[in-house]
């Protein structure tokens, strides 16, 4: 069961819908709310806005009356982290901003495509954004502040949670399964040799004269670039592997690269454009294939095995440690666990469906007949082969104290967290000198209490 996180994120709200915005156009630049001794305009509004356009987040809610709503309470907020004297890390807040400054100048091409958009330089945008940055993180701080100073959840405000709760609205936990694998992978030098093999000979016909783009129309497995010739458009270098980051800018514009290898596959790159750190570039991917021989190969020992294990031979543990090539499980026996939580138990969204669909109709104790799976590397994994055990099944129940306390542990102290943080904005609004433009009275707030903070006409 996983936890909400409790942030206030504006460079994170949703993007508004163009009817939703025509009220506020053509209104002057002026003061839309005030908090303690802290103004909100509408440019600051329209900017985040311009924000959402850009990163391309949607919502359903008048845009401009959430983030209004979220300005108000952060401001609440970052008024108390000051009097708290809460400090912020400048390097998050830099490592924070360059990933903002490089989505942004990746989604609208660069520099130039920013400064049309926003109207604005660089240089300013980046001292605003950092300073949202900073106030955004005093705020989450100040909330996370809240959040622990809630007394301790007890053994006794979990039961009472429950006993107070119909069945209905308790949690209810979805079927985990315990799992352990054997893996082996194809041939992959060999599969990796073919590919480059296959990369060179079009590298060469490029450099006889052949378009690069008609090759990668032709012959790319990007599918989502291939149709364009290939290009991936003016980006940062960061969003890219490393690898591909680093032989992109080594090379000068119209130069053709060698063979560059990542995670997703083999590479050859061509750049059109440098700009700083950016660039625009295009480029052929080919993965490596693997053939039916592969297949049957790998399927055959892994029956042996499952055999072997079958017939008492070995032990399930045992042929993993042996036999597995997956460094991840063999050394514990094959048992797998989540990379994130580290949680033996994995719910059904948490497995590859080819892993899913091998084990849905065992009983706990029996191993699947060898199935063609995937890895976790890379953006879609690798090819690998492999026999899974169920180690066990948790059913599907709705959460009890006896079975589930460390889950309804976490839902009840959420709770409780929430309600302070919620407890904290509605006694600030009610101590704090708040005026609220009447520009934005139809708003829905989510807090009535807003309501009469509105000045008259």
């Amino acid at each position: 069961m996983k936890h909400r996180i409790i942030v206030i994120s504006l460079a994170l709200l949703s993007l508004c819908s163009v009817a939703a915005g025509q009220k506020y156009r053509g209104v002057i630049d002026k003061s839309v709310a005030v908090v303690g001794g802290e103004l909100i305009t509408l440019s600051e509004i329209e900017q985040e806005v311009q924000m959402m356009n850009a990163r391309g987040y949607a919502s359903d809610r008048n845009i401009r009356c959430e983030i209004l709503e979220n300005m108000m309470r952060g401001k609440l907020f970052l008024m108390q982290a000051r009097l708290d004297s809460i400090k912020v890390n400048q390097e998050m807040v830099e490592a924070q901003l360059s990933d903002q400054m490089d989505k942004v100048r990746t989604a609208l091409g660069g520099d130039d495509g920013v400064v049309q958009y926003f109207h604005k330089p660089v240089y300013q945008l980046r001292q605003e954004w950092r300073r949202q940055i900073e106030d955004n993180t005093l705020m989450q701080q100040e909330q996370q502040t809240i959040a622990q100073n809630i007394p301790e959840v007890t053994p006794y405000d979990v039961k009472q949670y429950i006993d107070s709760s119909s069945v209905d609205k308790l949690p209810v936990v979805p079927i985990k399964y315990k799992l352990s694998q054997i893996c082996i992978y194809p041939d992959r030098e060999t599969a990796a040799l073919a590919v480059k093999e296959r990369l060179l000979s079009i590298r060469e016909r490029i450099m006889a004269g052949e378009k690069f783009a008609t090759l990668a129309r032709l012959y790319s497995e990007d599918t989502e670039t291939a149709r364009k010739g290939g290009e991936l458009g003016m980006a940062s270098k960061s969003i890219f592997w490393p690898a591909f980051s680093d032989a992109a800018m080594a090379l000068k514009p119209g130069a053709i690269s060698q063979i560059v290898e990542t995670p997703d596959g083999f590479h050859i790159i061509e750049v059109l454009e440098k700009k700083g750190d950016m660039f625009n570039a295009r480029h052929i991917l080919l993965k490596p294939h693997y053939t039916v021989e592969d297949r049957e190969v790998a399927f055959k020992k892994l029956d042996s095995l499952k055999t072997a294990i079958a017939d008492t031979l070995i032990s399930f543990e045992m042929a993993a440690r042996f036999y597995s090539q997956d460094p991840a499980t063999r050394t514990n026996g094959g048992q797998m666990a989540d990379p994130h939580t580290g949680s033996a138990y994995f719910e059904i969204d948490q497995l590859k469906p080819q892993d899913y669909n091998a084990v849905k109709d065992l009983k706990p104790g029996e191993i699947s007949e060898p199935v063609e799976s995937l890895d976790n590397e890379g953006r879609n994994g690798n090819l690998v082969y492999k026999i899974l055990r169920l180690d066990g099944i948790i059913p599907a129940h709705t959460a009890s104290f006896e079975h589930d306390y460390t889950e309804i542990l976490g839902e009840v102290k959420n709770i409780k967290q929430m309600q302070a943080i919620d407890a904290f904005v509605v006694d600030k609004i009610k101590e704090t000198y708040i005026k609220i433009d009447p520009l934005f009275q139809d708003c829905e707030f989510q807090m009535k209490e807003w309501k009469s903070k509105f000045t008259k006409d």
